[in-house]
């Protein structure tokens, strides 16, 4: 069996126009190497080797390794083989300069006009771990062990049906144990038929607006909101229409001039917030969106982390057959990185959906897939969940200490419902939060302005904290940092 390497080399080789088969060779390697096909510091096969799997000559091969040893392409170290060199001689490196466009000029990237518009718009924070990161767990707590050891029993002797596309919505043995999780905790009413499974709650949201809006629909959002929402219905062409949020949630206008086909909301604890919707918002909101043939979208992504009465329940539940898709996701509870949240789809949308994410996204992560599902029915899910509960709530009673020393009650938002892995700092309504923010993520501080998830004039400022992956002991020094950026933002 052929190398990789040998793979691509014989191909190289037919490329090449006829000649010597030392020169071809050499060709051959010296184009892998500057193209980057053969990396820096990787080991050429041995020469007999190299020479077997080509149907080539050794003395061949030990030419053409001398001729780019000599020329600085690669060296040898004894005993171990021939390598890439780290660098490669001056005069090559006008083979990685800028592209020419046909009048001579460096060419220059055309985006489309959404693309531009979502560069214009993004938020994305190119860091994402340490203090005051909002929204991220500490990855550090999950039992790493236990799902190695379950992903590596599935893993030994895997079944065909988990090593191909998934085109029926995930694997069946974690759509079930999702049935039975979301019923007991959340109060969610499926089958398992109806639940899909995603790649987080980002996809779920694409997939949602491509299939059930139209370019110019009107989908109304929570202001403030998230961030990531709005960037999704730009790129479909969606309008927005942003409902402001008081202490019982959105507040949907009495008389709309227009219904929405979508409804985005985050009852159980809104983002960015915090404040929890009251049973008539709910009511009001499911009797809107049966009136226009609508959709309310529920985005849960972390009620599971409430740290002071009963857990609320998901609006989804509210009514048989209500109109809510509901959207959850695993990067809260467990960790990020896994790339696996859920939609449970009302019976009307299931099989459209579904067919569609297949042919969009093609699933897959199967094996994965399966571990969280005996991850789940084996009790480590809820037991992580309480444990990380109780670990978040001692965190976030350790930074809002903090915040009620140094700035006083007035500096904690009143919509504080004692959820989730975040909390909102006020600020004065004359305070620059971007320029706050700005200087404490250049001094390794990583709070968001608040300002930045509005989309209408006015908006309040302020700067979200995470805490859920900041132990207590690194706090008081990060704070501090952030309290210097409050008096004096930029330098």
């Amino acid at each position: 069996m052929r190398s990789l390497s040998g793979d691509l080399l014989l191909q190289r080789l037919g490329e090449q126009p006829d000649d010597k088969l030392h020169k071809r060779l050499y060709n051959a390697i010296r184009t892998s190497i500057l193209d980057g096909s053969l990396p820096p510091s990787s080991r050429l096969l041995a020469s007999r080797d190299l020479a077997h799997e080509l149907g080539l000559s050794r003395n061949t091969v030990l030419t053409v390794y001398e001729q780019l040893l000599a020329e600085g392409y690669v060296f040898s170290r004894q005993g171990s083989g021939t390598f890439v060199a780290e660098t490669v001689p001056d005069s090559c490196l006008s083979t990685t300069s800028q592209p020419i466009s046909g009048n001579g000029e460096p060419r220059r990237a055309e985006l489309s006009q959404r693309g531009t518009t979502l560069l214009q718009h993004a938020s994305a924070s190119p860091k994402q771990w340490g203090a005051f990161i909002p929204g991220v767990p500490d990855v550090n707590a999950f039992p790493h062990h236990i799902f190695s050891k379950l992903q590596a029993r599935i893993s030994r002797r895997p079944t065909s049906q988990r090593l191909t596309y998934s085109n029926q919505g995930g694997s069946p043995e974690l759509r079930h144990a999702l049935v039975d999780y979301l019923r007991v905790s959340r109060s969610v009413r499926c089958s398992p038929e109806q639940i899909l499974i995603t790649e987080g709650i980002h996809q779920a949201i694409d997939l949602v607006t491509r299939m059930l809006c139209n370019p110019g629909d009107d989908a109304w959002i929570e202001e403030p909101g998230y961030w990531g929402i709005r960037n999704i219905l730009r790129m479909n062409d969606v309008n927005i229409c942003p409902w402001a949020v008081d202490e019982a949630g959105m507040v949907p206008p009495e008389q709309p001039a227009a219904l929405p086909r979508l409804i985005f909301v985050t009852p159980s604890h809104q983002y960015p917030l915090g404040s929890v919707m009251s049973l008539a918002r709910r009511q009001r909101l499911l009797a809107l969106a049966r009136a226009a043939g609508g959709w309310i979208v529920e985005d849960d992504y972390d009620s599971e982390f409430r740290f002071s009465g009963q857990p609320i329940p998901a609006l989804q539940g509210l009514e048989a057959d209500a109109p809510v898709i509901y959207i959850g996701t695993f990067s809260k509870t467990l960790y990020p990185a896994l790339r696996l949240g859920y939609v449970v789809l009302p019976k009307p949308l299931v099989d459209e959906l579904k067919t569609a994410h297949a042919e969009l996204y093609r699933g897959g992560h199967l094996i994965i897939q399966a571990a969280l599902a005996q991850f789940i029915q084996e009790g480590h899910y809820t037991a992580h969940i309480r444990r990380m509960r109780l670990l978040y709530a001692k965190r976030r009673g350790f930074l809002t200490a903090l915040i009620e020393q140094h700035l006083g009650k007035q500096a904690l938002s009143e919509f504080n419902s004692n959820a989730g892995l975040h909390l909102v700092l006020n600020l004065p309504d004359d305070a620059d939060d971007v320029a706050i923010a700005a200087a404490a993520n250049e001094r390794g501080v990583l709070v968001r302005a608040l300002s930045r998830y509005y989309m209408l004039p006015n908006a309040r400022r302020g700067l979200l904290m995470g805490f859920a992956c900041v132990p207590e002991e690194q706090m008081a020094a990060a704070f501090n940092v952030l309290l210097e950026c409050i008096v004096a933002p930029s330098p």
